[in-house]
């Protein structure tokens, strides 16, 4: 939702690094609305910007929100990615210390996914959970997202994780430190845009695959699948 989305102004602050803070009103949402999609333009019929969440206020509320749009937003195209590619290729080396290859092509995606054994999954699930962790326990000295910090920031491992590690999960290159705050305000309004389509994406695949003909262009491209979309361990055990 455009509701979910919020503008950034530069801080005028005195540092020699250059932050960026959020634009917390409904005005500034509407706002960029508008550079999102002209013919759209602000659309909340659910109200979430006015929903003052856990008796937050706008600020939090807001923060919040585009927060996890930006995350899913990521999430989404990493995910639609990693399905084409993986549909279509996978390592050509052993899965595990055993021997055991990575699932073939031949299977969808989903199946790939069950086809893996419980540790591998459990590897992924508490990788990504460390992440998650460590961008809400370790902000670099700059406010959370939920009081008036830059949404979408992850933290620099460096000083942060007590081992060397080359690269940072955020700009792991540094192109955005050089970047103009116009660049990085055209690039913002790219990513959101992009989260969405692959948010829509995804799920159109996933769609497709348990309910045959729900998604009419993707019909014959995407293999069926019978499994459970959202019980990610139903292929190792149920409750």
């Amino acid at each position: 939702l455009t509701s979910t989305a919020a503008a950034f102004t530069s801080n005028g602050s005195g540092r020699q690094t250059t932050r960026t803070s959020l634009s917390e009103t409904k005005a500034d949402l509407q706002e960029l609305a508008n550079k999102l999609n002209p013919s759209v333009k602000y659309w909340d019929p659910l109200g979430v910007a006015d929903a003052r969440y856990w008796g937050l206020d706008e600020t939090a509320t807001i923060g919040w929100l585009r927060q996890s749009e930006v995350k899913h937003g990521r999430v989404a195209m990493a995910a639609f990615v990693g399905y084409c590619v993986q549909s279509n290729f996978v390592f050509p080396w052993a899965l595990t210390t055993s021997g055991m290859p990575h699932p073939s092509t031949e299977l969808s995606p989903p199946e790939q996914w069950d086809a893996l054994p419980f540790v591998s999954k459990l590897q992924i699930i508490l990788f990504v959970g460390f992440l998650e962790w460590y961008s809400e326990l370790n902000d670099n000295g700059e406010p959370h997202y939920m009081k008036g910090g830059k949404p979408g920031k992850y933290p620099d491992f460096k000083g942060g994780i007590p081992h060397p590690v080359p690269l940072n999960l955020y700009d792991p290159f540094g192109f955005s430190k050089k970047r103009s705050e116009e660049a990085k305000a055209r690039g913002l309004i790219s990513e959101i845009n992009n989260g969405r389509l692959a948010m829509l994406g995804i799920f159109g695949f996933l769609s497709e695959q348990t309910i045959p003909g729900s998604v009419p262009t993707l019909t014959g491209v995407v293999k069926p699948y019978a499994g459970e979309v959202m019980a990610p361990f139903s292929a190792d055990f149920t409750l």
